[in-house]
């Protein structure tokens, strides 16, 4: 038979055509991995070009023949209008920062603890260079990558599925065999630092501005909207975990990494299995050592544990997992000049002391702002405008400084006094005073922060509850930025959180005019209605978080949301909790992360009516989601349980997350609406009010059995 790739291809029949497709789809793929992935072409691209050029003839020809895997996938392929939203299987998580060798030997001895594990018993860890890059998770079906999506929020991201066929890292079609029917992978998309140098060169031969860093050029790329221009920029992939998987293939992280590498991935090669604690700091130190000498960027190491049945049972806590944490690499130091303090006011009137500073480079970053954190810490460094500083930066955290050179400091300049007023509203700052009782004794603790007393009179407040409102892990509505919510507060076009979703109704009756404003028209309009629209169903916990309730983070949201599942249930119960001794406060005093202190506050925010007001009129507007539990035929799924006593065979943090993982609502206190009390020796008064209560009552042996655990 003759060579198919002699042929013509106006001569080519039905099933030459197929097999050149066939061979063209290996070749090229072979050539973009020593092109992009092994900077070690060997062709020159004169002929890789040829290649694509009868690649894309042939497909023309024969569009019922077009593959999978086929290269004109991997670029060039029509631009999206916006990404589509994904969720994610799986929550693709955070993780929790080491700064010491000691934090690393705490994690460790957290690890035992939770597990029972006897002091001196080996945990072998994983240990990896922290890429600092963008996370991404591929879903293959079958051993076909179906979709591509960004971490996102950590439960929904965007699909760039598009984007990401055009990166040479990740295979189309899972290589060897043994792979799961359905897999999600997971790592870093990111630019080596030789392949950022040549883009910003290209760059600025065009004219246009070089990107910052070689994680923004990444970011960037990743989420074109045209795929062709990815397609253009030198991107890699490292895979590093999984989210969804059919089946369990493998039984600790070593191998399923090894397992990785045989499907085509690329691993990192500094990855190594230490089992003990000397010999995880020793890579560490390693491979701080060669940070320098490679040709991409890490801000640490990231641990793990090795054995896949102690990671299940680890669990996470909120947004992190318990089975890993990532050691930081020192902070980057720089000296300027201090040239002005300003005072920023939050959406909860804390007054915030930040440094203006003579622009310095820091670890590849511009800085001319630094956080100076409260007065106390400006009064404890003598901060002074005019002051030689050094100021550090660590990843993405908010530079800071650190402290003044006393020796260069220019004559004349005087203590900085804080304000005793509002900058933005004139009313009085002063700190909170909180009572504690310790040991019988009622102790007062004045706040490190100033706080305006002007409440919602006070523009700033105003206007920094909406643009935490509408910011991205709370209602993320695009096209409604920092800019545009202060240019509508100004204009009098929102004043409350409702306000935005009147907006179009307002605009229709003639009442205001958005497409007359600069830098508005009718196409941007429709777009912004269009976003606000498709806000309008929102999940629980993203409501609660958008509110802006002082202390109620993202996590904490998601607790309150877990708990009480409806909007309208937890509405009930902060209006029950106003009592202090009520069934109602005291759960909530026992949920795990809450206290008393964040509970008041809590509390206090639906004890204002101006609050409850905002809500009704955002329930007018909105639809808010009850909180979804995943599927489960779990005896536990919305149960209350609460934990008292000790355990032999469980920590009681391992039994927490396991309940909680079976669909339960852990609680720290017994009321009328516990279902179970876990009671092991030592019970006490919590046992006697579940008894009094009715309450079932479950030993050790009876949990255990509750759970189906040996």
């Amino acid at each position: 038979m003759q060579d198919s790739s002699r042929i013509p291809v106006e001569d080519l029949d039905e099933a030459e055509a197929r097999a050149e497709l066939h061979r063209l789809a290996r070749e090229i793929k072979f050539h973009d991995q020593r092109y992009h992935g092994e900077d070690a072409p060997v062709i020159d691209d004169a002929a890789y070009d040829a290649m694509r050029g009868r690649n894309g003839a042939i497909e023309g020809r024969f569009p019922n023949l077009v593959r999978d895997d086929s290269p004109s996938k991997r670029v060039g392929a029509a631009p999206a209008g916006k990404f589509r939203k994904v969720a994610h299987a799986r929550p693709m998580l955070s993780l929790d920062n080491a700064f010491t060798d000691g934090d690393v030997a705490d994690f460790i001895g957290r690890v035992r603890r939770f597990l029972k594990l006897k002091e001196d018993a080996s945990v072998a860890l994983t240990a990896e260079p922290k890429i600092d890059g963008l996370s991404a998770s591929l879903r293959y079906e079958r051993g076909r990558l179906v979709v591509g999506a960004t971490r996102g929020d950590g439960r929904v991201g965007e699909d760039i599925t598009a984007n990401l066929r055009t990166v040479s890292d990740i295979p189309e079609r899972l290589h060897g065999k043994g792979w799961p029917q359905v897999l999600e992978v997971r790592g870093e998309v990111f630019m080596a630092k030789s392949d950022f140098a040549l883009l910003n060169e290209v760059q600025e031969a065009a004219g246009k501005a070089p990107f910052a860093n070689p994680r923004n050029a990444a970011a960037g790329s990743v989420r074109q909207l045209d795929p062709s221009i990815t397609a253009a920029r030198p991107l890699r992939f490292f895979a590093y975990s999984w989210g969804e998987i059919s089946e369990m293939p493998f039984e600790t992280q070593q191998e399923a990494m090894e397992s990785f590498s045989g499907w085509g991935f690329a691993v990192n090669p500094q990855t190594r299995l230490c089992l003990a604690l000397d010999d995880a700091l020793a890579h560490y130190r390693t491979i701080e050592a060669e940070r320098a000498e490679m040709d991409y960027d890490i801000d640490g190491v990231v641990y793990k544990v090795n054995r896949l049945d102690w990671q299940e049972r680890l669990g996470m806590v909120l947004r992190t997992p318990r089975w890993a944490t990532a050691y930081k690499f020192p902070a980057e130091k720089a000296t300027t000049v201090l040239l002005d303090i300003e005072i920023q006011v939050g959406r909860t009137g804390s007054l915030t002391p930040v440094a203006r500073l003579e622009p310095v480079n820091v670890g590849g970053v511009l800085v001319s702002n630094a956080t100076l954190h409260n007065a106390d810490e400006i009064a404890r460094k003598d901060v002074r405008i005019g002051d030689i500083v050094t100021i550090q930066r660590a990843g993405d955290v908010i530079p800071q400084i650190l402290a003044v050179d006393l020796r260069k400091r220019p004559k004349g300049t005087r203590a900085y006094v804080f304000p005793g007023k509002c900058p933005a509203c004139g009313a009085h700052v002063e700190r909170d005073r909180y009572k504690t009782e310790v040991g019988g004794e009622t102790r007062v603790t004045t706040d490190i922060v100033y706080r305006c007393t002007g409440g919602l009179t006070c523009p700033a407040q105003r206007v920094g509850r909406l643009r935490h409102f509408v910011s991205r892990d709370a209602f993320d509505i695009e096209g409604l930025g920092r800019k545009q919510v202060e240019e509508f507060f100004e204009a009098g076009l929102i004043h409350s959180p409702a306000d935005i979703f009147t907006l179009q109704a307002r605009v229709e009756a003639g009442e205001i005019n958005i497409v007359e404003r600069e830098g508005w028209g009718e196409t941007s309009v429709a777009n912004l209605f269009d976003a606000i629209n498709a806000r309008r169903a929102i999940a629980m916990d993203r409501f609660l978080f958008a509110l802006g309730v002082r202390h109620i983070g993202q996590a904490g949201a998601r607790l309150l949301a877990l708990n009480y599942v409806s909007l309208q249930a937890f509405l009930d119960a902060m209006v029950e909790a106003r009592e202090e001794k009520s069934d109602a406060r005291l759960e909530l005093i026992g949920f795990e992360g809450m206290g008393k202190k964040v509970a008041g506050t809590l509390v206090d925010f639906f004890r204002e009516e101006h609050n409850r007001d905002v809500v009704a009129a955002l329930q007018a507007q909105v639809t808010v989601a009850d909180f979804e539990q995943p599927e489960s035929d779990s005896p536990l799924t919305g149960k209350r349980i609460v934990f008292t006593g000790s355990m032999e065979k469980m920590s009681r943090g391992e039994a927490k997350a396991r309940a909680e993982a079976l669909g339960a609502r852990v609680s720290g206190s017994v009321s009328a609406r516990t279902d179970i009390l876990v009671a092991g020796p030592g019970a006490g008064s919590k046992l006697k009010k579940a008894t009094e209560l009715g309450i079932q009552v479950l030993d050790e042996e009876g949990w255990l059995a509750l759970i189906g655990a040996d």
